[in-house]
């Protein structure tokens, strides 16, 4: 018996047509997806499914592609909720930094291996994880760790930073790339290829204009994707206006910085001009809604960027600025935000919404090719969602009920790589109870350390 068969659910394929089968299939073989087609009585349909080693039936569910959540930072799964009322400056200062300087190597791989259970329960196979904590070496081998343990498919973006307004930490140029190279030699590919490297420079306020310089050559010469936070406050815009004479998105392009392979993270503060610098360079814009509405940061212009072509794609950002990692829920937040500050609500349709959660974010990662849509030769990353619930029910439009009505607890099964990683809603890779007790002691014993110094980690109920 070989392969898997997912059978009788809606499957929304988003490919360039966004094709939506109501009673379909998605069979593989290994890692990849062999047939899509329409369920129906037929003597080969039959006995394909019983040679299957896995068959599924997804009646009353969708099938789709995995979600990509293209902008996050796992070690803030411990940061969760600590300070639910400050500005991106003083969240920084006051609970990002000390409890990031308070954290030890395993408390890296544990808040990582959490945030990667909650996206994959959530529906996302796929994140980037911008870490640029690095007290030890050891932190971002945790958060590698957990890509692998976790099942998921992760991307790390090598986050540095000479100029952080935290002085611990700051690192100079060379640790930052020789740890990159390392970094590369030791994990790009690994995990069957599940683990790739990206350069990360953390913003365009804390790195000095001959790092970001370098960082050009660098992620041009190594072919990485550049994970850069760009525009997110105006406080920023004025920064590199005061330091430069140039504007955040002005000085990522003369540097050398924008390009095809450029994720420009939040990019809330830019300028008609800077759109079109970002359409003619072929960069991609990753939103995340939830963050910029959470530290009141602004709104991204993302119906222009539609309009003007610009690649949209989507993230969670941290669980410190979410404070969860509901893939599913960022679709509704994306959609009713941009109605709302426009005051027009025929914006963003769901299948927009979706595409930006899968095929858009395919393209931002450079994996168009095999991921982010469900067709014959593509990876088997794949999620079904239960539409039979209460909240969901009855369903107009499946497209509609994805957007709109579902959210991480309707996610009943996610493969990755054509591997079952959730099944009836769990995670089947790990014990996701002890880990959560570890968690849980963990914070409690570092909100302890803290807790005479910063008054946020004094408080709770």
């Amino acid at each position: 018996m070989t392969g898997k068969l997912l059978y009788n659910g809606t499957v929304l394929t988003m490919d360039a047509d966004n094709c939506v089968i109501k009673s379909g299939y998605v069979y593989m073989e290994g890692d990849t997806i062999r047939e899509v087609g329409e369920w129906r009585p037929d003597e080969r349909l039959d006995q394909l499914r019983s040679r299957c080693s896995f068959a599924y039936d997804a009646a009353g569910k969708a099938i789709v592609p995995g979600l990509i959540n293209a902008h996050t930072h796992l070690f803030q799964t411990f940061m969760r909720g600590a300070a639910d009322h400050l500005p991106l400056s003083r969240w920084l200062r006051e609970v990002i930094w000390p409890l990031s300087l308070a954290m030890e190597p395993d408390d890296f791989y544990l808040a990582a291996l959490i945030g990667c259970i909650e996206n994959l329960k959530s529906g996302a196979t796929y994140v980037m994880d911008h870490h640029y904590i690095h007290t030890s070496p050891e932190n971002t081998s945790g958060v590698l760790r957990a890509f692998v343990d976790s099942g998921i498919r992760g991307h790390l973006a090598r986050g540095g930073s000479d100029l952080c307004g935290e002085r611990q930490l700051r690192e100079t140029e060379e640790r930052i790339f020789a740890d990159t190279d390392a970094l590369l030699d030791r994990w790009e590919g690994a995990a069957s290829g599940r683990v790739r490297i990206a350069l990360g420079p953390l913003n365009l306020y804390a790195c000095s204009r001959p790092y970001l310089e370098q960082a050009a050559r660098f992620s041009r010469d190594r072919d990485l994707i550049a994970h850069v936070h760009v525009a997110e406050t105006s406080e920023q815009i004025d920064n590199t206006l005061e330091r430069f004479g140039l504007r955040n998105l002005e000085l990522l392009d003369k540097v050398g910085l924008l390009g095809s392979r450029t994720q420009v993270v939040h990019g809330i503060w830019l300028n008609d001009e800077e759109l079109a610098a970002i359409r003619e360079r072929r960069a991609t814009v990753v939103h995340c809604p939830v963050s910029n509405m959470y530290l009141a940061s602004g709104v991204t212009r993302v119906p222009d960027m539609q309009r003007l072509g610009i690649n949209v794609a989507l993230g969670t950002d941290g669980p410190g600025s979410n404070n969860c990692q509901d893939n599913l829920e960022v679709l509704k937040f994306t959609a009713c935000l941009h109605k709302v500050s426009s005051m027009d609500a025929s914006l963003l349709p769901p299948m927009d919404v979706l595409r930006m959660a899968t095929a858009n974010g395919a393209k931002a990662m450079g994996r168009e090719a095999d991921l982010g849509s469900l067709e014959p030769g593509k990876k088997a990353d794949i999620v079904v969602i239960d539409l039979t619930k209460p909240h969901i029910r009855p369903v107009h439009r499946v497209s509609s009920a994805l957007v709109y009505n579902a959210n991480g607890n309707d996610v009943e099964l996610v493969v990755v790589g054509g591997r079952v990683v959730v099944e009836n809603g769990q995670c089947v890779m790990l014990d996701e109870r002890e880990l959560l007790l570890r968690a849980q002691s963990r914070v409690d014993a570092l909100r302890a350390k803290l807790s005479s110094r910063y008054p946020v980690f004094a408080s709770g109920d």
